[in-house]
């Protein structure tokens, strides 16, 4: 069985394309696997991987990803040298697996050994645009319907991810598990084994699953930091990675000691924001029950109160200013349109609000609608979420 693959990560524009927002070219390497050809008896096989790399006589620009209208000549270089890395990456790693011999089995197992040594001597070293162009590659590559290429590529980017995942902080790691974990209930199995130090434990299939000892505290204000840097933005790209961030910072919480009043659950915020606390007030208006959780549903969605900015709008411009319904139906104290509502900052709003209220000992039937309102959002987050 011979077949052969041509992997070229540039290629140049169509003629139609203006290179107005591409001022310059680039003679980038292509490479090109001339053939890969299996001989199959009845125990084993040969593999044979024959790598070539050269400059193409003419000089040829490389295709724009989508945004790439507002790249600069830095921006381009930094792709540029991402993609030649990822290059030489490759150029390696069929070295290595130049004539090896190996059953059907263990090809699989051997192309991930050898990227593993590849990668994991360049981690130190790779370029800002490596991730970039690697992701670029991968596009390229479903496009074209090349699933060997694809699959190599794709080897690589995890071999890059999990030797970056092992440098992170063990709270770090332990999120990434988490945002991977579709089950509550596996979240809080896992919470409670990384809580206790963590170890190894048995998985799905008998596997081993290797698991960081971290602290809840470090675990939540970790997610915390991500959400409050995502719902910072005008837009919110991944609303699924945002539910994800705020579920974890929540079960994280609920699993410390003092539950709402820990004083390590505070954010420190000196005054609620406005959004929020407008949104919250309507729903302690209103009777909890289906009306009320689509409301919720639709502001976590982002649509309603939470709808994104659009990117024209300017907060402090005087077109920007309107008189909005605030708590018990006043005027806006700022008099500005405030930002949307956030899942993040809902939660936090909900939990901060509770936790006045307990703490001064007036409990009724306002808590319990507040926890109703809690309880619910955390229900439309975990279907967002997964």
């Amino acid at each position: 069985m011979v077949f052969g693959v041509l992997f070229s990560p540039v290629s140049p524009l169509s003629p139609h394309t203006s290179l107005a927002a591409t001022p310059f070219l680039h003679p980038s390497p292509s490479i090109a696997v001339s053939a890969i050809s299996c001989s199959t008896n009845k125990h084993r096989r040969s593999t044979s991987f024959r790598c070539s790399v050269h400059s193409p006589t003419a000089r040829t620009s490389f295709p724009t990803p989508e945004d790439a209208e507002k790249w600069d000549s830095d921006d381009y270089q930094i792709f540029l040298k991402g993609g030649d890395q990822v290059i030489s990456v490759l150029q390696e790693m069929l070295k290595l697996l130049e004539d090896m011999e190996m059953d059907e089995d263990s090809e699989k197992a051997a192309v991930e050994v050898v990227a593993q040594g590849v990668v994991g001597k360049r981690v130190d070293e790779m370029e800002t645009g490596f991730m970039m162009a690697l992701d670029y590659m991968i596009s390229v590559a479903d496009k074209d319907g090349d699933d060997q290429r694809k699959s190599l590529l794709e080897v690589i980017k995890q071999t890059v991810l999990d030797h970056l995942t092992k440098k992170c902080p063990p709270h770090v790691q332990v999120i990434g598990l988490l945002c991977r974990t579709p089950l509550k209930e596996s979240r809080h199995e896992l919470l409670r084994r990384v809580a206790a130090g963590g170890g190894v434990f048995k998985g799905k299939d008998d596997t081993k699953v290797h698991l960081p000892g971290a602290n809840l505290d470090d675990i939540a204000k970790q997610a915390d930091d991500l959400l409050e840097t995502m719902e910072a933005r005008p837009t919110i790209p991944d609303r699924k990675l945002l539910a994800r961030l705020v579920l974890i910072r929540e079960e994280a919480r609920n699993m410390m000691g003092g539950g709402l009043l820990d004083e390590r659950n505070s954010r420190g915020l000196s005054t609620l924001p406005e959004a929020e606390v407008n949104f919250l007030s309507k729903l302690v208006a209103l009777k909890p029950g289906k009306p009320v959780q689509e409301m919720i549903s639709k502001v976590m969605h982002g649509k309603d109160e939470g709808a994104d900015k659009l990117s024209g709008e300017d907060e402090d411009s005087r077109e920007g200013r309107q008189t909005l319904g605030g708590v018990a139906g006043r005027g806006s104290v700022s008099g500005l349109k405030p930002r949307p509502v956030r899942p993040g900052m809902f939660l936090e709003t909900v939990s901060k609000v509770l936790g006045g209220i307990y703490s001064g000992n007036v409990s009724g039937i306002t808590a319990q609608h507040l926890e109703w309102v809690h309880q619910k959002t955390l229900q439309i987050l975990q279907d967002m979420a997964f």
